[in-house]
């Protein structure tokens, strides 16, 4: 379906709308000043879904983690009466003259969530064909759209398939990342422990008994903006000492830490021993939800476990203190994090390649015919090796699967 251009307002770069769809309007601006009014109603009520959904989350990820080229824009879809319907948070790249021109969320590694934000009073099904018509907008000049760290399970994310499908892309599906998680259900703090496998649960307390009879450490949870400073200079430390790669934007933490403190969210958790930085761990707490998003101890501590003795004590804290309904380790499916969590979901990508330009007809090749192709040559190797010629001519479209573990 070929988009029409609408009356053009400021900072306007590309424009769809549809005979049929009279009452939507899809625009895509280029910075968070020329955002319609009522946009912050949307993020407002993304952000009581996810801090990941947060005006404040992608502002800092914006300003604090992408590379100089990446050049962020926002598809909106407003209504008749111009209120906002749908906005998706984007940024778009060109890496050369073979390369598509991509568009994507306003993603990357430091995302453990993404999704579209959609007012709950639209047609959503409409809204969403809106932004994938004005993403084949011939005058946007993308090839490719990429969306990651979806919600698998989300009914959104079938429809954002469909959706893609019927403004002509041709699109494959991939897993990110397993997400451990813990429905609390009303539990204490005790009754979650008796809930772990009886050897994780009892080496715990081994550890902490022997934390405690040391006398060594020292526990702290910054929350506050103005106890930041010092708490910073900790977790950096702490973090710098640890096994952990070094960050590849170093002003993206302290960035969420004072932003998300100021929204009420972080939980900075610290222990000293011997008055040192040992162990630190980022926990944002939100809407009934701890989301576990950074942990590092200084390996030098490791015989004293304080790693696992922090653990406990934001476990306590979150469990009993602030009376979570879920904690979240968020992407990876490292072992320890199935030690601590009992139930697995999975974040998927979607990745819609438009038959329309050169470019995207190239992706289509490169990611589904090519593995179409090696499939019915492998099928047809195995078949001849049998002894007997398979129908390979029934091979499905291939699906990627992508893992990637998160910290």
């Amino acid at each position: 379906m070929k988009a029409e251009a609408s009356i053009g307002t400021v900072r306007l770069t590309g424009d769809v709308r549809s005979a049929a769809e009279t009452d939507l309007q899809s625009r895509v601006y280029e910075d968070w000043h020329s955002l319609p009014s009522g946009t912050e109603r949307l993020f407002d009520a993304a952000s009581a879904r996810s801090v990941f959904l947060s005006r404040p989350w992608f502002y800092n990820l914006a300003q604090n983690s992408l590379c100089p080229m990446a050049q962020v824009r926002f598809i909106t879809v407003v209504d008749g009466s111009s209120k906002p319907a749908l906005l998706l948070p984007v940024y778009c790249h060109d890496e050369g003259v073979l390369t598509p021109r991509t568009v994507e969320g306003l993603t990357n590694f430091y995302t453990p969530l993404f999704e579209p934000l959609i007012s709950a009073n639209c047609d959503r099904a409409r809204a969403l064909d809106a932004m994938a018509r004005t993403i084949a907008d011939r005058r946007n000049k993308w090839d490719v759209a990429s969306l990651r760290w979806l919600d698998k399970d989300s009914p959104l994310f079938s429809e954002m398939v469909e959706s893609f499908r019927r403004a002509g892309f041709i699109v494959q599906t991939y897993l990110c990342s397993g997400n451990w998680y813990e429905p609390v259900a009303g539990r204490d703090f005790q009754q979650y422990l008796q809930k772990l496998r009886s050897s994780v649960r009892n080496i715990a307390r081994s550890k902490a008994k022997k934390v405690e009879r040391s006398g060594r450490a020292r526990l702290e949870v910054v929350r506050s903006c103005e106890a930041l400073g010092p708490a910073i200079q900790a977790y950096n430390k702490v973090y710098n000492s640890s096994w952990k790669n070094p960050e590849p934007f170093p002003e993206f933490m302290p960035g969420l830490f004072r932003s998300f403190a100021q929204a009420g969210w972080l939980r900075l958790g610290l222990a000293y021993v011997d008055g040192e930085p040992a162990a630190a761990q980022v926990w944002l707490v939100a809407n009934g939800v701890a989301s576990i998003y950074k942990i590092a101890y200084d390996p030098k501590f490791r015989d004293l476990s304080i790693g696992t003795y922090l653990t406990l004590h934001m476990m306590h804290n979150a469990i009993d203190v602030e009376k979570v309904s879920e904690i979240d380790y968020l992407t990876g499916d490292d072992r320890y994090k199935q030690d601590w969590m009992s139930r697995r979901r999975e974040r998927w990508g979607i990745l819609a390649m438009n038959p329309r330009t050169l470019k995207g007809g190239a992706a289509i090749i490169r990611h589904v015919g090519g593995r179409f192709i090696k499939r019915r040559v492998k099928g047809l190797i195995e078949s001849l090796r049998s002894g007997k010629l398979k129908n390979i001519n029934a091979v499905p479209a291939p699906e990627s699967r992508i893992s990637k573990v998160e910290d």
